[in-house]
């Protein structure tokens, strides 16, 4: 403690005297009589002097009557009774105070004593000399720092020796493991003989598709040119020349995320994963530190080059393609010693997503991907030149390589129909919830078993040359049939031909039209706005925070309607009402909720359209959503992957196995009641009468078709199964099916789903649906009584068109300000499935045709109404 707080603490030194005529003893202590005026004062070691003391000056003695301590705060009892002991007189023992010193705060603390019993008085009669008290002895002395001060203050010490105890142990492990680290010249490599192909299978057990085999072929340093290294240096480590065997950043990433994050490990790091049979792929700490050791010490007794060519004989490049000559040969159908610079650019640029940049279709959002890490590469190569004349090229040679063409992608092996999708679906699918790389799959050995139907898969094609034959190339048909409460993707329809067209249901997406409404409604019975709620139908109207008028299908005006009718008829004007009444953001939660992925909420912009569909969706995300409403309100992930074996035949668990087994609840089980009834009306009174199925059991959905009929959509469910079947095309433009003249959802794609779902209910059980409870309350948001209002001469002239029926008034909100989500850096992922997103270009209609709505809202896509 210091001077200044022993000061303040009053009395810390206690001399101790009892009557004058009492022996002293009982500890120093005294009875609260004060001092007589001869008295030594004992109680400190410079005290000071009653006239010119340094606590008298300004009336701050602690015994002052009129200080400080008297006038804001109640004098404490330890300080008054060692204030009087300060005054009292000692023994000849202790010195004398010098003259001008004694201070105020002892002579008023002594009068103070005086003149009362005292606040604590001294037990016993006297004492001899006053003892020096510890601070701890003194219980009422006062601290004035706050907790936290006074924790660190005790704490700070220990926690020091305690942290230096654990880095003294931490260098010394790690000192005993790196020392105990075999020199990587004398380890095995991983033998080549126990790499094997992952074998997929259906939910039946017969094997779906494999990895393929594995296409490997070493090569030495003089076979591998100067622009393949530069290549390879410029994407993944330009220093590496410079740089030891790890990489500080990236070690640091691995640990704090146990590995998951991946990324950031060097060559020589990669290179030992891959090459040494005593490290494993699993991501996990024990796996990163073994990696770490022997990458320090590779990097301290191997030569650099002996690292490269290790490294690019082992990594995997994709298409199967293991090594750098074998991905000479899948890439450029020639030998790794005959790549030219672009070339060997393409190389390196693949090693970071090899699965992704292997089949790349023309205009995708991944090749716009690729082609920016070719050009990060490249500006690569004059970096390395700058600081390493023998490395790299100037940047006037850089600026002359163009990205180069690739050959076409050949599998090798006898796939046919959906098998292609489903291997690579599966590949993605375990990298994003097994966190296997595509290496590790090609080579592991692994058993995957999926819940895919065979008999499904193929009728889901079926389902479409069947129902509408001759349909022009450039249709994109998207379907996905998903069991509700599992998440268990049963069917889906991945296209023609894997090796040129992206997955057309788990990848590709289109406007959602109407049959995003659903959500809408979801999100106005959680609010408390109840079925039987009316709103005006009629059309057009203006909205606030929408450009122009929002109109119906045709333009027809429905008048007051409720929930339900807006639901079966799927009527605009009402539906962007209740948007504005739960506000756009609140329906963006409860899709996502339901199983939408976030990246498409990026797609357009947040505003009342949004009920009219204007976000862009995939088959599994509409599957995922409504499979939501057959399951009660519960959303369970969507996967098709039910169990992976490895080679040693342990199960490996997914990273969202709690979700699998509980679910996610989206919204109550009443409000998925009320939506699903509402959607009834739209098979069995509305516009989607064509997806009824032949034995008569309950059915809902929601047509959905988009503005100029760009996108048409039914997506439906039975209690069992949720299935959504879509229509696009590949280059934005109008929907053309011969034999079709109006292209509504309810006239393409309900049938569609019609002739998949008679197959897949077949011999099942015929289950209904839970009976509407009408949650909420009954609430009126339009139309309102318009006043007659005589037109004066120069309305009448202004405008010969009938005015729109005016926008209801009982309640209207106001509309919050919204922006659209930020656009992301990377490409967004699906979250189980795809990292690549293709998108079909898209336009912003300027008006409406009819359909399933017709009116535009001041330059957003509008949906029609099926």
């Amino acid at each position: 403690m210091s001077t200044e707080r022993r000061r303040n603490a009053g009395g810390r030194r206690r001399a101790s005297n009892g009557p004058a005529e009492g022996a002293r003893g009982n500890g120093g202590r005294r009875r609260a009589g004060g001092p007589t005026g001869d008295e030594r004062a004992g109680g400190r070691r410079n005290p000071a002097n009653d006239d010119a003391g340094h606590w008298d000056d300004g009336g701050r003695g602690r015994g002052g009557g009129d200080g400080f301590w008297d006038d804001d705060r109640p004098a404490r009892r330890g300080r008054a009774a060692g204030a009087a002991a300060g005054a009292a007189a000692g023994d000849g023992r202790r010195r004398r105070p010098e003259p001008g010193r004694q201070g105020g705060a002892l002579r008023a603390a002594g009068a103070r004593s005086e003149s009362g019993p005292g606040r604590r008085a001294a037990h016993g009669s006297g004492g001899g000399g006053g003892r020096r008290r510890g601070a701890r002895d003194d219980h009422d002395e006062y601290d004035d720092r706050g907790p936290i001060k006074r924790f660190f203050a005790k704490a700070w010490k220990p926690a020091l020796i305690a942290c230096a105890l654990m880095f003294v142990t931490g260098v010394a492990v790690l000192g005993i493991a790196y020392a105990n680290t075999p020199d990587p010249r004398t380890l095995d490599q991983q033998d080549s003989a126990t790499l094997a192909a992952t074998s997929i299978n259906y939910g039946n057990g017969k094997e779906a598709v494999t990895t393929g085999e594995i296409n490997r072929v070493m090569v030495q340093r003089k076979d591998i040119p100067q622009t393949v290294v530069n290549g390879v240096l410029a994407a993944e480590q330009r220093n590496f020349y410079e740089e030891p065997g790890i990489s500080i950043t990236g070690t640091m990433r691995a640990v704090l995320t146990g590995g998951s994050a991946g990324g950031g490990s060097t060559i020589t790091q990669q290179m030992a994963r891959n090459y040494y049979d005593t490290l494993s792929q699993e991501r996990t700490y024990t796996r990163k530190l073994r990696e770490i050791l022997i990458a320090i010490k590779a990097g301290q007794v191997m030569d650099p080059d002996d690292i490269l060519v290790k490294y690019l004989n082992t990594i995997y490049f994709g298409r199967q393609a293991y090594g750098v000559q074998a991905a000479a040969q899948a890439y450029f159908g020639k030998d790794v010693q005959d790549l030219n610079a672009a070339e060997g650019i393409f190389i390196g640029t693949i090693i970071q997503q090899p699965g992704n940049f292997e089949n790349i279709e023309k205009g995708s959002e991944m090749e716009e991907i690729l082609r920016e890490r070719w050009d990060y590469a490249r500006d690569g190569l004059v970096e390395m030149h700058a600081n390493n004349p023998e490395l790299g090229m100037t940047k006037a040679e850089a600026n002359k390589l163009e990205f180069p063409e690739v050959d076409k992608y050949d599998v090798g092996q006898d796939i046919e129909g959906q098998e292609g999708y489903i291997r690579q679906a599966v590949i993605n699918e375990l990298a994003n919830r097994y966190g296997l790389e595509p290496s590790q799959v090609t080579t592991g050995g692994y058993t995957v078993e999926t819940s895919l139907d065979p008999k499904l898969m193929k009728r889901a094609g079926e389902a479409f040359s069947e129902t509408l034959p001759d349909m022009p190339k450039q249709t994109v048909q998207h379907l996905v049939s998903i069991e509700p409460q599992t998440g268990e993707i049963k069917a889906f329809y991945g296209g023609t031909d894997f090796t040129e067209d992206p997955n057309n249901s788990l990848v590709l997406d289109a406007q959602a039209g109407s049959a995003f409404k659903p959500y809408v409604l979801a999100t106005g019975l959680e609010q408390g706005i109840g079925l039987k709620s009316t709103f005006n139908g009629d059309s057009p109207q203006e909205f606030p925070g929408v450009g122009e008028p929002i109109q119906n299908d045709s333009n027809r005006s429905w008048g007051e309607v409720d929930l339900v009718e807006s639901t079966a008829h799927s009527i605009n004007t009402s539906f962007v009402q209740l948007a504005i009444e739960t506000t756009p953001a609140a329906v963006v939660e409860t899709a996502g909720a339901a199983g939408v992925s976030e990246d498409q909420f990026e797609t357009a912009e947040m505003g009342p359209n949004i009920a009219l569909g204007t976000y862009r969706v995939s088959a599994l995300d509409q599957a995922a959503g409504f499979a939501t409403f057959a399951n009660g309100g519960v959303h369970v992930p969507q996967h098709m992957i039910t169990k992976v074996t490895n080679a040693e035949g342990e199960v490996v668990e997914p990273n969202d196995q709690a979700k699998l087994e509980s679910g996610t609840r989206a919204f109550s089980e009443e409000t998925a009641a009320d939506a699903t009834y509402a959607m009834t009306q739209v098979v069995e009174n509305g516009g989607g009468d064509a997806a009824a199925l032949p034995d008569g059991r309950p059915v809902a959905g929601k047509t959905g078709t988009s503005n100029s009929a760009k996108s048409a959509w039914f997506v439906g469910f039975t209690p069992q199964l949720a299935t959504s079947v879509g229509l696009s095309r590949d280059d934005g433009e109008e929907l053309v099916i011969p034999g079709v003249s109006a292209i509504y959802g309810g006239t393409t794609s309900a049938k569609i789903w019609k002739a998949f779902m008679t197959e897949a209910m077949k011999g099942k059980e015929v289950k209904e649906f839970p009976e509407p409870v009408y949650g909420g309350s009954s609430k009126r948001y339009g139309p309102t009584p318009e006043p007659t209002v005589t037109p004066t001469p120069t309305q009448a002239e202004e405008s010969e068109e009938p005015e729109p029926t005016e926008t209801p008034t009982s309640p209207t909100p106001e509309v919050p300000e919204t922006t659209p989500p930020g656009g992301a850096t990377e490409q967004p992922c699906r979250p189980v499935w795809e990292c690549e997103t293709t998108e079909t270009p898209t336009e912003t209609p300027t008006n409406g045709d009819g359909g399933d709505g017709g009116g535009n809202g001041g330059g957003w896509p509008i949906a029609n109404s099926g």
